[in-house]
């Protein structure tokens, strides 16, 4: 009698995916993809002729349940912990053999496409989907290849998403029933138990962090657009910051809104759109946003005002991480192809809660890879009355959760960037509060801060006056056209000045104790680029 092989040939399996050919739709087109996803009764139009579909129970990535397979590729370059939790390639395999058997027979959507715009450091992907949507979200955020480059496409990397394949924790080595794997030496990220389309945007993501620093390239969380002449300005900032917002001005052309890698001579888009949050969305506010959700678009969690299917962006019922996601050429203005020259501003974008940080200030090399690493912004702790205080978040590269490699192997190449290329401007931006933190000042309006941010682009704050933070030690323009001069140093803004000084201490206390974690691998240079803390009122 012959024994089963437990683990039969991964390699087999993987082909066996890529070979799939029965019930399966391969390279539809986006129209295609809605008729059948409204046919199979997974969504509706609304108004404006987008689908809008729900991802059921995971309406978000589930950080704790991603993995990376810890062997010979990965054991030495991956920082291991929390953030990249390992698992064995045994646990891998198991569960592959398992996702293959639990597909077989079923109807499946099929996409060949690129995730880089450079030809030169893009890789190959191949997405297998069980529902229309999620192929559409891949059409719609990965880059389609021309019919004479599908002829001779060749898979690098497979991304299999089966949201109804449910794991067991106690055999199959997860954390619980959803889970989401890369394995860089089978070159394949898994994906269970949840229909979030993020999760593979996401995953592709972290192998380009993964793979492209070795090429010299720095990968960047961050969205990216260039003006009339060429120039081209990067903006990072976590969740809640402005980036999609800012990045989105239609007197410049959008190169991409989320990911972008840094090359020698060029940056360059990762994807083919744009995945944009739509709370609140508001068409004066976000007009190019606003204005691509029309037939071909995907709005996922989204409700309409009752009776009708008019989109309600304020509705928070099912997740205040509503999405649309719609190509790039939904953008007027989007250059294509989405590669621009090397940067010659880039704007690290904070709502900082604390009323603490001036609305603009420009950035040493040394504060740049610090901030870099830092990654701060500050969110509002809740809506009990009882809790006013903000909440600190600090999410190193601006997108801590998607790097293998540890933070300062990014900033240092940052750090190099910025050497080899000394024009480039680099500047910190608050698009918080002012006059004191939240519940005592205003937010910083939004008009002042596209003020400040195309003044320091089109080389006004070049010739502005620049006194240095007291404690951040960033420097502060004192005059900008458009915003008053009041409220480019925050201390002016606060009636109660000791009270500025008392949360400017604060807010330095918690970049140093976060830094904690980074002095032992950081330089000398990046570590002297610390706040202070203000004696008088240690």
């Amino acid at each position: 009698m012959v024994k089963e092989n437990k683990h039969p040939n991964p390699c087999n399996m993987r082909q066996s995916l890529l070979s799939l050919s029965e019930n399966v739709h391969v390279q539809l087109e986006a129209n295609r993809l809605v008729e059948q996803a409204l046919e199979r009764k997974q969504g509706v139009l609304n108004d404006r002729g987008a689908l809008c579909i729900t991802t059921g129970k995971f309406t978000g990535r589930s950080p704790k349940d991603r993995f990376i397979v810890k062997d010979e590729t990965t054991e030495t370059l991956v920082d291991w912990g929390e953030i990249n939790i390992p698992v064995t390639t045994d646990v891998f395999d198991a569960l592959l053999k398992k996702m293959s058997a639990f597909i077989q027979g079923k109807e499946m959507w099929k996409r060949h496409c690129y995730a880089g715009a450079d030809p030169k450091y893009r890789i190959n992907v191949t997405v297998i989907n069980t529902t229309p949507w999620a192929n559409l979200f891949c059409h719609h955020l990965f880059i389609d290849p021309t019919e004479a480059e599908l002829s001779d496409f060749q898979t690098e990397w497979v991304i299999l998403q089966v949201p109804d394949f449910l794991a067991n924790p106690l055999v199959d080595g997860t954390r619980q029933e959803n889970f989401s794997i890369i394995n860089f030496s089978r070159r394949m990220i898994l994906i269970g138990g949840t229909a979030y389309t993020g999760e593979m945007k996401k995953g592709i993501f972290s192998v380009l962090n993964f793979l492209l620093p070795q090429q010299d390239v720095l990968p960047m969380h961050c969205s990216a657009n260039e003006g009339e002449a060429g120039d081209v300005a990067l903006f990072f900032g976590l969740s809640g910051t402005g980036k999609t917002t800012l990045s989105a001005d239609p007197a410049r052309k959008l190169i991409g809104d989320d990911e972008h890698g840094w090359a020698q001579d060029r940056i360059f888009n990762f994807e083919g759109g744009c995945y944009a949050k739509c709370i609140d969305l508001n068409a004066d506010k976000e007009p190019q946003i606003y204005a691509a959700i029309r037939p071909g678009s995907l709005l996922e969690n989204t409700r309409f005002f009752k009776g009708t299917t008019t989109v309600d962006y304020s509705d928070r019922t099912i997740t205040e991480n509503t999405r649309a996601a719609y190509p790039l050429a939904y953008i007027d203005k989007a250059k294509t192809p989405s590669i621009g020259k090397t940067p010659d501003n880039i704007f690290f974008l904070t709502c900082d809660a604390f009323g603490v940080l001036p609305p603009i200030s420009k950035l040493t090399n040394a504060q740049a890879m610090y901030h870099f690493l830092s990654g701060y912004t500050a969110k509002v702790a809740g809506t009990e009355v009882d809790v006013k205080e903000p909440q600190t978040t600090f999410s190193a590269c601006f997108g801590k959760v998607f790097l293998p490699s540890h933070p300062t192997t990014y900033a240092n190449l940052l750090g190099k960037k910025l050497d080899e290329n000394p024009s480039v401007n680099v500047w910190l931006v608050n698009t918080g509060w002012t006059g004191g933190a939240y519940g005592i000042g205003e937010r910083i309006s939004l008009r002042y801060t596209r003020s400040l941010i195309r003044a320091a682009i089109n080389g006004e704050l070049s010739d502005a006056h620049f006194i240095a933070h007291t404690s951040f030690s960033v420097l502060v323009p004192q005059s900008c056209s458009g915003v008053p001069d009041a409220i480019l140093n925050p201390r002016d803004t606060w009636e109660d000045k000791d009270a500025y000084d008392q949360q400017t201490n604060r807010l330095a206390g918690l970049f140093i104790q976060n830094f904690e974690a980074y002095q032992e691998q950081a330089s000398e240079e990046i570590r002297q680029a610390s706040p202070q803390l203000l004696k008088a009122i240690v």
